[in-house]
């Protein structure tokens, strides 16, 4: 890792399967997540085979697998990025691949590479999370007839701010609320090309946190992130996971998986774990599913 990354705003074998019946537990039983059967493959090999999970809300589970495992193409199957060759995917209780509600759900991708080119501010970033919420829809829900007599001022502007896709004295409360909660107030101003790894990291997370996502979905995103501001990455995750948002999480650190996530996913291909972080580190779904590699991960239990 780069020590030149300090985030300053942060002052298969077998076919066997292991399953653990005890899931963390969740606020509601509501399922943001649920793949019955999934199999998928972008030829006739499959990259992932006969996957069945259910993430509910609240949630904060960890997809974990050796390279090539099929982590990646798991979350947009999730997502609806992809459609399965056989099986089912629903997000929030609709088909997957029909889902448009978009602003409920948040990604970070790995290094958040596109942001590095972006000749743009972390609060133009963030922004970005409210032009879901922008639009006449949104004013439709918000005002009626009545406000026109009782506001008329304030109407006719929120109508043009709908009209033109401005944001709202709210929108901004909310753009500047997002960089609050991931301590990027200080950088609100600054170019994302001038961030760091993990500053641009939080200003991504800020923006799904604008746009009111309930589930945060991160691609590997401490790659290359020093160690101080990955502590510090984690500890924002599990402080909006205790707030009620429902984080899947796609990492290749091991130990940082089974400090923090409560629940672990395992893939190589197929499903080889899904319980329980501490029941990960008992169980043989390591040594099954990354073979001869698990030699160099056992040490995540210490």
């Amino acid at each position: 890792m780069s020590t030149q990354d300090t985030d300053p705003a942060t002052a298969a074998d077998t076919d066997e399967r292991t399953t653990f019946e005890g899931e963390p537990d969740t606020t509601t039983n509501e399922s943001i997540v649920d793949l019955s059967g999934i199999t998928f493959g972008y030829t006739s090999t499959p990259v992932v085979e006969d996957v069945s999970l259910t993430i509910d809300q609240g949630e904060y589970v960890a997809i974990v697998g050796p390279n090539g495992s099929g982590k990646s193409t798991l979350m947009q199957l999730m997502l609806g990025l992809l459609n399965p060759d056989e099986g089912t995917a629903r997000l929030f209780d609709e088909s997957a691949a029909r889902f448009d509600d978009g602003e409920r759900v948040g990604y970070v991708a790995q290094h958040a590479s596109a942001a590095k080119a972006m000749p743009i501010t972390v609060r133009e970033v963030v922004k970005m999370g409210r032009f879901s919420h922008v639009g006449l829809d949104r004013f439709a829900a918000e005002r009626n007839v009545g406000s026109l007599f009782e506001e008329p001022a304030r109407t006719v502007i929120d109508a043009a701010n709908a009209v033109f896709g401005r944001l709202s004295a709210e929108d901004w409360a909310t753009v500047d609320d997002a960089l609050a909660t991931v301590g990027m107030s200080a950088f609100a101003d600054r170019r994302v090309t001038q961030l760091s790894g993990g500053q641009r990291q939080r200003a991504f997370i800020a923006r799904a946190l604008a746009s009111e996502a309930e589930l945060l979905v991160l691609d590997e995103p401490t790659v290359g992130v020093d160690a101080e501001s990955v502590d510090a990455f984690y500890d924002l995750l599990a402080a909006l996971n205790a707030e009620g948002i429902t984080v899947i999480l796609i990492e290749h650190d091991l130990g940082a998986v089974v400090e923090h996530a409560d629940r672990v996913v395992c893939l190589n291909r197929e499903l080889y774990f899904d319980g329980p972080s501490d029941e990960f580190v008992k169980s043989d779904a390591l040594a099954r599913a990354f073979g001869t590699e698990a030699r160099f991960l056992t040490e995540v239990d210490g």
